[in-house]
């Protein structure tokens, strides 16, 4: 039997990825982001603050920035709002996105104030008149437009009768169905307002908490619109359940090649949001990794180091290094150089001792309390090799030589 490469993998996914409209958001000045076609798939967040505090929001903004965010949206609710980005968008240098709910004019101001994408909720402007102008004003400009039918709006609100009768259908013998049924539906009805005035720039999602009728939303939609796909499970909760009920649908589109940007919501700090993102988007091999590829045992009883204070001091350390070294941390000498194979340095530890490798070769042994400072010299001369031409990531590995009986030490070597 023929065991798939990983190029074989790679090329399978690139295969696999859904053809789609491509749409481009920001300028010269910010950035220009492509969404859909054969870009990277985006990384989005959104402000935690409030946009009027212009100040605060300009930091948040280059913060999220910073944090590798591509995009960041901000709620625009209010008047002052929109005011605030005149004076806000100048001062960024990533793309804004202005989410917009119940009155078409926090869009047509957003636009106005120079914002670089519209977020729309067919759940809470509906009227046909206001869609079209703030179509109208984006096309003007070339800004592209999200439409947004996620489940916590896309029932209806104000008319009771019709909610009733939606909810009866939403919660029958066939949730998922049914509610996916009103989603499409809406969708459809909604986009045709785009259709008739040849807008084409558009942006779909549509989330909901439950993982699984994400999955089969967005399958669903992906069949019956080329329009890129914006990918997120909505309203979470806290990180520590959230990342498990955001990755596991979203990877799971994503390795079927469905989705174009995403956004992973946390109830929490976005720049964490970001972090996620990322490291699901450099597993999958959709993104190229920027910074170091660290992995780490789980640890058990044979460790003799604190491993997890270890593991977390490395990690901080290493935010200084910028290729994508593979950095592996074990805590013994028994399985870790197994475990480490491929990685360019690595360090298994073994009686309050770190015993360190780079790319197979053995270059230090040392005390337990000076692991963290030697491990960090070695990834800055490898970097330094690497840049200089003068080494390869992943060029080598490590290779292990099974003990014979439990006297006989583990030795490890390179290729």
């Amino acid at each position: 039997m023929r065991f798939p490469k990983l190029c074989d993998y790679r090329k399978t996914m690139a295969q696999n990825r859904r053809k789609t409209r491509q749409v481009t958001v920001g300028d010269e000045r910010v950035g220009i982001v492509k969404i859909g076609g054969d870009a990277p798939v985006a990384v989005q967040t959104m402000t935690a603050g409030y946009t009027y505090e212009i100040d605060t929001c300009v930091a948040e903004i280059q913060r999220l920035a910073a944090a590798g965010a591509d995009v960041v949206r901000v709620a625009v609710p209010e008047k002052k709002d929109t005011e605030a980005l005149r004076q806000i968008i100048p001062q960024v240098t990533v793309p804004i996105v202005a989410d917009v709910h119940f009155h078409f004019k926090r869009a047509l101001e957003a636009i106005e104030a120079g914002v670089h994408k519209i977020r729309l909720n067919p759940g809470n402007i509906g009227d046909e008149k206001q869609v079209a102008e703030v179509i109208d004003a984006c096309k003007e400009r070339h800004l592209p437009i999200r439409v947004g039918v996620n489940e916590g709006s896309i029932v209806e609100r104000r008319d009771k009768q019709k909610r009733q009768s939606e909810l009866a259908g939403v919660f029958g013998n066939d949730r998922h169905g049914n509610l996916l049924a009103i989603m499409i539906a809406k969708l459809e009805e909604y986009l045709e307002i785009f259709y008739q005035r040849d807008f084409y720039d558009i942006v779909i999602s549509a989330k909901s908490p439950d993982p699984n009728l994400v999955i089969r939303a967005y399958t669903e939609i992906s069949k019956r619109f080329d329009h890129p796909l914006h990918l997120g499970v909505t309203h979470a909760g806290p990180r520590e359940t959230a990342i498990v009920r955001s990755v596991v649908p979203l990877g799971h589109l994503l390795a079927s090649g469905i989705g174009d940007t995403i956004r992973i919501s946390y109830a929490n700090d976005p720049a964490l949001e970001v972090e996620d993102a990322l490291e699901m988007l450099y597993c999958l091999e959709l993104r190229e990794r920027k910074g170091v590829d660290l992995i780490a045992c789980p640890t058990c009883g044979r460790i003799q180091v604190d491993l997890f204070t270890l593991v977390q001091q490395v990690r901080k350390r290493l935010e200084e290094i910028e290729l994508p070294i593979k950095v592996a941390v074990m805590g013994c000498i028994v399985n870790g150089p197994g475990e480490a194979e491929g990685a360019d340095v690595a360090v298994f530890a073994g009686d309050r001792r770190g015993i360190i490798y780079v790319q197979g070769e053995k270059v230090a042994n040392v005390p337990e309390e000076e692991i963290l400072d030697a491990l960090f010299a070695e990834c800055e001369k490898f970097q330094a090799k690497v840049q200089a031409g003068q080494a390869k990531l992943g060029e080598k590995t490590v290779e292990i030589t099974v003990p014979q009986d439990d006297a006989t030490p583990l030795t490890v070597k390179g290729e």
